[in-house]
């Protein structure tokens, strides 16, 4: 009777919790934060946190929960991970989802889920949550048995992180994550019949490449964000530069070539620069490496790159042909296929008269505004011109989308990669102020400055509990023009000047705002105002609020009009 005591002694002291698996599989994977918010669902989860001192950052909202891990995944090139509950926990980080879905960046989610014995009841905080991301993740669990969660979690950062990054949402039941086991090594072998990575390069293909490549007299390269998510910048860099090719970066590609290189272009697409966009539209071969075709770089798709003939590099095979058909398609990551195409290259292709020729385009026509010190009015370019100049080459530069993303993308000079985390293909709001939470965890001793608008800044402003919590020096630029700024401009170029609901009549005070959540700010009005303020930002290690009154009825420009050709830009 003694013996069994005992033995049930040892039993109970020697259980734990699916939660406590859960947490050490996590950590198992390398994880070094978790975002998230708690709920009645996940409360097994965050008591498991409690007892295992994890590092966790409560966020307000599970929006920005969700935002802030892409930040990080996006800076560090390493899983961002979430916890939410269940039900509205779990829906409020669908945005996030297939923001992070359509911009390929790993994210591992953790959603609680009612008990096994009520799920289809419509119990209290139910929501199918495997039925509403099947279409926004790269895959989806739902874990059935308390032996399953160690496999499901390794599997679940496997699948985000190889091939083509993307994220990864693992529902949990309750029950499954209270329920007690044995504490035991478990079996976490990984199990994806049907999965597949692409590892080798057809040889054919790249001898192909090669020979296009050599015979090419206009040829242009255009970088995409699947050259960062490769760490493939000094090789894309080193191709340029050794056959003299030019460069032109999508939106989410920047960064990946310097803009300070002669062969740089700038930003291609709907408000790309001229010389960038005559580029592709006057290529004989244009190269993709890493980028989708969105529908906002091509234009009309009648009239994209007429003339070229199309090689396209992409790890994720379903990319290829999509919207432009590749006369030479190549399976692959951007650093293994530029290092096997630069083994068997034998000669350059002649490019100085093609290069002559936009080096024409850019002088000609470059980006332009005007302004002056004196201007009373703040104008939105000169705000990130100087905020690149105080702010330096390796700081890195959230934002959130619209005006001021595109200005951003103009007027930064981004040197070096990884410095730039934008929302691209889904265009989210509210993302810009988050990441840059993300992003300066990920990256603890760079300068982090989240450039904003006013409208998207209101989506998730309630973060600015974190940055006071955690101190975090970030810098908030608000290019605040009392507007939703993109709206307007496209309601005042093909609306007939209908502002709909794009000129909201009542904003905050986001001094006072910054400043009731313990953070320091300042309102700059006019040009002559800014230089000081940035100065003292930039070298102060608070985090710091600067409320830019720029012009309001500024528009972005140069501008490719909806269903018109990259050639039919307006205000060049």
């Amino acid at each position: 009777m003694t013996v069994t005591a005992k033995t049930e002694h040892e039993l109970k002291m020697n259980l734990v919790t699916g939660a406590d698996v859960l947490i050490q599989s996590i950590l198992q994977e390398g994880t070094e934060v978790i975002f998230g918010y708690p709920g009645g669902a996940v409360l097994p989860i965050y008591d498991a946190l409690y007892r295992q001192k994890v590092n966790h950052v409560l966020t307000r909202h599970e929006q920005g929960a969700i935002h802030a891990a892409e930040g990080y995944a996006r800076v560090s090139g390493k899983p961002g991970v979430v916890i939410v509950t269940s039900g509205p926990g779990a829906t409020n980080i669908v945005t996030g989802l297939m923001d992070a879905f359509i911009d390929s960046l790993p994210l591992v989610v953790f959603t609680g889920q009612v008990t096994r014995a009520v799920i289809n009841s419509d119990a209290f905080q139910e929501a199918d949550i495997i039925g509403i991301t099947a279409s926004a993740t790269k895959h989806n669990f739902q874990v059935r048995h308390v032996r399953d969660l160690s496999r499901t979690v390794r599997e679940a950062f496997y699948i985000a992180t190889t091939g083509r990054p993307g994220p990864v949402l693992v529902d949990l039941p309750k029950d499954i994550c209270a329920a007690q086991l044995v504490n035991e090594p478990h079996h976490s072998e990984i199990n994806l019949p049907g999965y597949r990575v692409p590892t080798q390069v057809n040889e054919g293909d790249i001898h192909r490449f090669a020979e296009a490549i050599k015979n090419a007299k206009r040829p242009v390269l255009l970088a995409g964000a699947g050259v960062l998510h490769a760490n493939a910048s000094d090789q894309l860099r080193s191709f340029a530069q050794i056959h003299h090719i030019p460069v032109v970066c999508t939106l989410l590609g920047l960064g990946s070539f310097p803009a300070s290189d002669p062969l740089f272009l700038g930003m291609g697409g709907m408000h790309g620069t001229y010389a960038a966009n005559m580029a592709l539209s006057e290529c004989d071969l244009l190269i993709n490496i890493g980028a989708r075709f969105d529908d906002r770089l091509t234009g009309n798709l009648a009239k994209f790159a007429p003339e070229a003939k199309v090689a396209h590099v992409d790890i994720d095979p379903s990319e290829i042909g999509k919207n432009v058909q590749a006369d030479y398609p190549v399976v692959g990551d951007a650093q293994s296929v530029l290092a096997q195409l630069e083994k068997v290259m034998d000669a350059n292709p002649n490019t100085l008269e093609w290069l002559n020729t936009l080096n024409g385009y850019a002088e000609k026509h470059p980006l332009h505004y005007e302004c002056s010190l004196e201007n009373q009015s703040l104008l939105p370019q000169f705000v990130i011109e100087r905020v690149c100049h105080f702010a330096g080459s390796d700081a890195i530069i959230t934002t959130d989308v619209g005006q001021h993303q595109m200005w951003t993308a103009q007027y930064y000079h981004f040197e070096r990669p990884n410095r730039w985390v934008s929302s691209g293909g889904l265009g989210t709001m509210g993302f810009g102020f988050p990441a840059a939470i993300g992003a300066q965890i990920a990256e603890q001793k760079k300068r982090v400055v989240a450039i904003v608008g006013d409208g998207g800044f209101q989506m998730t402003l309630q973060e600015l509990a974190v940055v006071r919590e955690l101190n975090l020096p970030i810098k908030i630029m608000i290019l605040n023009n009392g507007a939703l700024g993109m709206v307007r401009q496209w309601q005042e170029a093909f609306y007939g000047k209908r502002y709909s609901h794009s000129l909201p009549p009542v904003q905050p005070d986001f001094v006072r705002l910054a400043e009731s959540y313990g953070i320091s700010a300042h309102l700059v009005e006019k040009a002559n105002e800014l230089d000081t303020v940035l100065e003292s930002a930039m070298e102060n290690g608070e985090p710091m609020l600067i409320d830019c009154r720029v012009k309001q009825l500024e528009n972005v420009l140069p501008m490719v009009p909806p269903g018109k050709g990259l050639k039919e830009m307006t205000g060049v």
